[in-house]
């Protein structure tokens, strides 16, 4: 399963757009906040693996 990094840009609702970190990309991922860990807020830094987001420090 691979890995992917995330930067949460902006919350919008009940949405929040991601761009990747771990590659260069200016591409918005559109996610719900329902899977997001609850204490998510913009500049959040997420690691998705597993079909789950979790929060890094």
């Amino acid at each position: 399963m691979e890995t992917w990094y995330y930067e949460v840009v902006s919350i919008d609702g009940d949405y929040a757009n991601l761009r990747r970190t771990d590659v260069e990309s200016d591409d918005l991922k559109m996610v719900a906040r329902a899977l997001l860990p609850p204490e998510t807020g913009e500049g959040s830094r997420l690691k998705y693996e597993w079909m789950q987001y979790e929060l890094l420090g």
